[in-house]
Order: structure tokens, then sequence, then C-alpha cells
């Protein structure tokens, strides 16, 4: 969208204040220092030793000439100055009131004409920075769907695995990938003495051990048992996921409805994520409250898509 230089005056306008609201020269010169440090080069050869007119004259000139690049700063130094109040090294001149009266209207005079070019201005940079945003949302979705995809693919040719524990490697590398996307940032297997952890995550301020398991059948209630066991060796606030390809038998499910320090995760649950029906967090943070008000392990994604 083209956007139409500024006017003259409020350039003029800027000039005139920036010579009128200091008077001594040295107390000038330090505004103009604080107010450039970022942007040397316009405060170099600047000509402080000539009056305060001739320096803001040019360093108005330089802003003007680069209007491109340094409109942003103009527009945020017309609303500074125009925004003064009080102006105490032009009082302190006690024998001279008329040099406060100019720098107040001088100031004021700054404010009729750049408060308008101000507020289209941000509203200009609003649109702008809402539009960036749309397009960094397109694109963040974009790249789920993509990754979405990639790791849908992976799962369903999971099943040729050549064995049952090279199947079961493989769901854990899965797995891994699938939490690194949804940043649950994933601790892969390791031992706790004499148990054997398939991996971690951390989610909503709480640490989650993992049980992944890839078997012909659903997982039967001894599989459960050994794995609250884990979970209550492996400490005081510890919390479990059971993750099941094949999903859990009616035993498992009964026997952790009342009460349970883990929560679950079948085939069906992994498709509703692969296939973008519902975000892993989402689904995780669902289950985790489920279990908390019902005391069960088990909630079908299904009761949460309409």
């Amino acid at each position: 969208m083209p956007v139409n230089p500024l006017p003259a005056e409020a350039y003029e306008a800027l000039a005139d204040s920036l010579a009128k609201i200091f008077w001594h020269k040295n107390a000038f010169e330090r505004y103009i220092q604080l107010t450039l440090r970022d942007r040397p080069e316009l405060m170099a050869g600047l000509p402080f030793s000539e009056t305060k007119r001739l320096a803001a004259n040019e360093l108005v000139n330089r802003l003007a000439r680069k209007e491109g690049k340094y409109r942003d700063f103009t527009l945020s130094l017309m609303r500074e100055v125009a925004a003064m109040q009080d102006f105490p090294n032009v009082a302190s001149v006690r024998d001279r009131p008329e040099l406060l009266s100019a720098a107040q209207d001088a100031v004021a005079r700054l404010g009729r004409i750049s408060r308008p070019l101000v507020a289209d201005h941000e509203a200009a940079e609003k649109m702008r920075n809402e539009a960036q945003q749309r397009q960094a949302k397109a694109q963040s979705i974009q790249r789920e769907a993509l990754q979405l995809t990639e790791l849908r693919q992976e799962f369903l040719g999971l099943g040729g695995a050549s064995s049952p524990q090279q199947r079961g490697r493989d769901f854990e590398r899965f797995l891994d990938r699938l939490f690194v996307m949804f940043d649950l940032a994933p601790r892969t297997g390791y031992n706790v003495d004499a148990d054997q952890i398939d991996g971690a995550i951390s989610f909503d301020s709480d640490d989650y051990i993992i049980e992944a398991k890839w078997l012909a059948k659903p997982v039967e209630r001894h599989y459960a048992d050994s794995f609250a066991k884990k979970i209550e060796r492996s400490g005081k606030n510890g919390l479990g996921l059971f993750i099941s390809a094949s999903g859990f038998s009616s035993g498992f499910i009964q026997t952790f409805s009342r009460g349970t320090p883990f929560i679950t995760i079948d085939g069906v649950d992994l498709f509703a994520v692969l296939d973008g029906r519902f975000r892993l967090d989402d689904l995780l943070r669902a289950k985790k409250r489920h279990a908390n008000e019902t005391g069960s392990c088990f909630l079908p994604v299904s009761s949460l898509i309409d």
C-alpha cells in the first residue's frame, strides 16, 4: 500500500519546536544527543556550534531527505515533542516570558499538524502487524499439517516392522517426534533402578513417565498394575501416560476407573491427532481433567469431538 509523504508543514513545525523548547544550547544539544543515541549517522556533523535553529533545520532536513528510512522515527519524535507540557529550561529565563509562550505555541502547532499523521501511521502499523500475524499463523498451520501428514504415514507404516521388538522401538521414536512437535520436551527411554522407562514428557508444569505398547491385542490389566508401581517408585508427585496402539482391555480400564496415577492414549486417539481433528496438548489436558474429576484413566476421544 503506497504511503503519502509527510507534509512539509509537519517537518517545519518539528524544526520550529526543536529550536524553541530549549533556550540554552547545551540543553538543546544534550536532548538531541539522547534522542539520536541509536542513530549516530543523524548525529554526525550537526552544527551545534551554530544557532539552535540551524542545527534543528539540518536534522529535520536529514529526516526528510531519507523519509523512507526515518519515517517511523520522525513520527515518534513528533509525537514525543508534541506531548511536552513543561519547558523548565525555557522557563528558567525569567526575564523573557515570551520565550515560554513561543515554545508552548510551537509545540501546540506541531501537535495539531502531527496528531492525525501519527494516528494514521499507528493504524496502518496495526494493520500490518495483524496481517503479519495472520500470515505467520497460516504458515504455522501449514507446517503443522505437513508434519502431521508425515507422522501419519510413519504411524501407518509401523505395522510392517520385521519384529514386535523393532516395532516397539520404532513406535517410541515416532512418539518422540510427535511430542517434539507439540513442545512436550520428551526424554527418551532410560532406567531407574530396576525399572525400564520408555520415556518422559513435561506438560502444563507436570512431568509424566511414558509406557508405550504396540501389541497384537488390547493391553491387559497386569501391564497397568506394573506401570502404576513404576509411577509410585518414580517420585511423590509422579504421573504417567500409558500409550497403547491396540487399545486397552475392559479389565485394564475398570481397574483404574476409580483412582488412577496415569492417563491413557490409544490408537484411535492418535489417529484423531494425526488427522488434525484434535491437538495432542488439548487431548492430554482433557484426559488429565477427566482423571482428576472421575478417577478414571480412560477418556475416549470420540466423547470430545462433535
